[in-house]
């Protein structure tokens, strides 16, 4: 038996000797774009950290690979660390991860102030182009982050700016959502009901358009209208603009059914 584990202790050796030299001869010699596609794909993994951290040792320039070690911190909310790691890739490459940065700062962070000085930045480094940070307009994120900040003011501009850059036809309708939304904060419901009207041109299925219009016709006591578009967000509540990884500014949720369903303005 001692015999057996001594000649299994050795196969052991050899093999884990092997699997180093492999492993070694892979960081070492095999092309760059290998060694990154590795440690991306396996991202949260420890080995894939270990992996980042050799390739930045091999190429401390390269601003990809502080990007994309930043992206699992991120999504599992180590923002301390995640932050550090996109810093260092803004650092050596401001125009390709600024976006994303505000978009982060925007989206999951909620500081506005910030994402807006990030996006700003992006659009000085960026003359006569219209940024699309994480492949959103640039200026419909600005107008979330003014909504954010309450300035209903400059978040119409912005709205409005960012269905110049795309066209009528391509904006996305959350565009007029969000100008609905601005217009009826400001108390000007007319303008409110046009812009969630525009929405829903665009498609029915815009849950949100639908509940901010049986609120305001409930104010306005137009009972009819008001059950009509309460009834057709309760019919495509299922398409409400929805993330598993963070909450819209303009979300809707049952609640606000039951609240206007509730509402004595109903009765």
């Amino acid at each position: 038996m001692k015999r057996f584990f001594k000649i299994f202790k050795i196969i052991l050796g050899v093999i884990l000797t092997a699997y180093s030299v492999v492993i070694i001869s892979f960081l070492v010699f095999s092309p760059f774009e290998d060694r990154y596609s590795l440690a991306a794909n396996m991202q949260g993994v420890f080995f894939s950290q270990s992996l980042f951290e050799i390739l930045k040792f091999q190429e401390p320039e390269n601003d990809e690979l502080y990007f994309e070690q930043s992206v699992p911190f991120n999504k599992r909310g180590y923002y301390a660390k995640g932050f550090s790691l996109l810093d260092k890739a803004i650092e050596l490459n401001p125009k390709l991860h600024l976006g994303y940065r505000g978009y982060m700062k925007l989206r999951f962070l909620r500081n506005y102030e910030a994402a807006l000085k990030d996006f700003d930045r992006l659009d000085t480094l960026t003359e006569n182009f219209v940024d699309a940070p994480w492949g959103e307009d640039i200026d419909f994120l600005r107008g979330e982050a003014y909504f954010g900040l309450e300035n209903y003011e400059k978040a119409i501009i912005h709205f409005k700016k960012s269905i110049e850059n795309q066209g009528e036809d391509w904006v996305d309708n959350q565009t007029y959502v969000y100008l609905g939304l601005s217009k009826y904060r400001l108390a000007n419901l007319e303008e409110a009901i046009t812009y969630h009207q525009k929405a829903l041109s665009q498609s029915k299925y815009t849950v949100e358009a639908h509940i901010a219009l049986a609120k305001i016709y409930a104010e306005q006591n137009k009972t009819e209208a008001a059950n009509t578009h309460l009834e057709q967000a309760k019919k495509y509540f299922n398409y409400k603009r929805d993330d598993p990884y963070n909450e819209y500014l303009n979300e809707v949720y049952k609640s606000d059914l039951e609240q206007l369903e509730n509402s004595r303005r109903w009765l």
